[in-house]
């Protein structure tokens, strides 16, 4: 037998080597031992599956969550977990679960915007500004109500009131109007907002009977004998102290009431308002049997489709529904811009004559630092609230004067009787030197009467204050505070 072949038969099968050979050559054919054979093993299905998921991402599969509502757990409302062996792979290598834009700064912020709609004057005037915060390491929310009335600069010319921003963009390029709102938010409050989402007086309203109508706790009974109806009339709504279920016409009309008495007459009352509204559908959404349901939200969504304007996806609806099932709706911190004497804005007018609210200080500043920090700067246990806000009132020192700028005979002296009762003074009434005045007003005349006098009447009669005199306006020399009865009062 020939040595060398016995010597290569043994080496092909790993035996014994030939004194004659230091060290073997190793065959090309060579046994690989067992751990490394193990390795590369591993390495090639590593291999494999990375090549199967690149094929997944080159076809589109599971790169992006699904649009489509049937692919959501109706419970968790998160996407299905994948069934076949090639999708679990698929979404191991590339996951399908959606991150909110702002995540992981750990705050999301969303534009919300309201506006009246086809039929409605001024159709694209923001009627609802808001900011709605999330913090996702907490689950906490916060919400800031920014009055339409306030000036900003709009392409270049300013101050206009900001409600103007969006029904100028649509009129130059229609769908624009949420992106340019949000602009000028990013830019005067120095914060990122991700999302915007706008509404119309419709979709609320629809939206609201489909999840059955919300619960609200109405602080305090109210009436509005100006709220708008059909053909530039008005009509009367009221709302009585106590907790009640609204359907969607109701709570329209509670959160859109801007000329309530008794404390609800003015815009931040009516944001304080429209945050309750919020909350309430919050509540009811997550309920049984109503909306938090992938199906559902879908086909409201494309009902609506024509009244509802956002740059979310569906995808990214579903992923801040599922947040929503997990924030704490009893920490919320809310903030409501206002110029009361303890609020961040005045009360000033534009160079077309326009009502403005500016900020005390000058500029933006020191409002951006409330926002930016407003969950731990506005916290549940000390919220900017009107209940808050109102002080009990009881004797005024101010010297008041009551000027009837009507033709309503007798309205002065019945305004009288009705300060006496409540502890005012009043020390003169007659009427306005020019009738009719269009406007009720309540004007600070000295600076001795303590600020809360104004603001406590501004409260009771539900008149603005403002700072200008009208032509022809002249009160007595002892007046400390004149209030004007214009056209536009309406008695209680």
């Amino acid at each position: 037998m020939n040595p060398n072949s016995k010597n290569s038969e043994s080496d092909k099968f790993g035996g014994g080597t030939d004194s004659r050979h230091h060290t073997p050559p190793i065959s090309s054919h060579a046994f690989i031992p067992k751990q490394n054979n193990t390795k590369r093993w591993l390495i090639a299905l590593l291999v494999f599956i990375l090549l199967i998921g690149g094929c997944f991402k080159l076809l589109g599969v599971n790169e992006k969550p699904s649009e489509n509502p049937t692919d959501y757990d109706p419970i968790t409302l998160l996407p299905k977990k994948p069934t076949s062996f090639f999708k679990k792979i698929g979404r191991f290598v590339f996951s399908g679960d959606v991150t909110l834009k702002g995540q992981k700064n750990d705050r999301v912020n969303i534009l919300l915007l309201g506006v009246g709609g086809e039929g409605h004057d001024g159709p694209q005037l923001t009627d609802t500004i808001m900011i709605l915060s999330i913090k996702p390491s907490t689950k906490q929310i916060a919400m800031v109500s920014v009055p339409r009335d306030l000036g900003v600069e709009i392409n270049g010319d300013g101050p206009r009131k900001i409600n103007s921003a969006n029904a100028l963009a649509e009129k130059e390029n229609p769908g624009s109007g949420p992106a340019a709102t949000q602009k000028i938010i990013e830019k005067i409050f120095n914060i990122k907002i991700d999302y915007f989402i706008r509404i119309d007086f419709a979709a609320f309203s629809e939206m609201i009977d489909a999840m059955g109508g919300v619960t609200v706790n109405v602080e305090r009974s109210f009436s509005d004998y100006t709220y708008p109806a059909a053909n530039y009339e008005f009509q009367t709504i009221s709302f009585e102290k106590g907790t009640t279920t609204m359907n969607g016409d109701t709570a329209l009309k509670f959160a859109r009431s801007r000329h309530g008495n008794n404390g609800e007459g003015s815009d931040f009352a009516r944001a304080y308002r429209q945050q309750k509204i919020i909350m309430a559908a919050k509540q009811k959404f997550f309920s049984a049997g109503t909306l938090a349901n992938p199906i559902k939200i879908y086909n409201l969504y494309k009902t609506l489709d024509k009244h509802i304007l956002t740059n979310m996806d569906f995808s990214e609806m579903m992923a801040l529904a599922n947040y929503g099932r997990e924030l704490n709706r009893e920490d919320v911190a809310t903030l409501v811009l206002d110029n009361s004497p303890d609020g961040l804005l005045k009360e000033t007018y534009g160079a077309d004559g326009s009502y403005l609210l500016l900020p005390k200080s000058g500029n933006y500043s020191d409002i951006s630092k409330i926002i930016q920090n407003i969950f731990t700067v506005i916290t549940p246990t000390n919220q900017n609230t009107p209940e808050q806000k109102t002080e009990i009132f009881t004797t005024s020192t101010a010297h008041i004067e009551i000027q009837n700028g009507t033709w309503q005979a007798g309205l002065a002296a019945r305004y009288e009787k009705r300060l006496s009762d409540k502890n005012y003074k009043v020390s003169t009434i007659g009427n306005t030197e020019i009738r009719p005045q269009p406007m009720s007003a309540i004007y600070v005349i000295t600076t001795t009467p303590p600020t809360k006098d104004a603001s406590s009447l501004q409260n009771d009669l539900s008149i603005p204050i403002r700072q200008a005199l009208p032509t022809g306006v002249t009160p007595s020399t002892t007046t400390d505070i004149l209030i004007i009865l214009g056209e536009d009062i309406h008695e209680q």
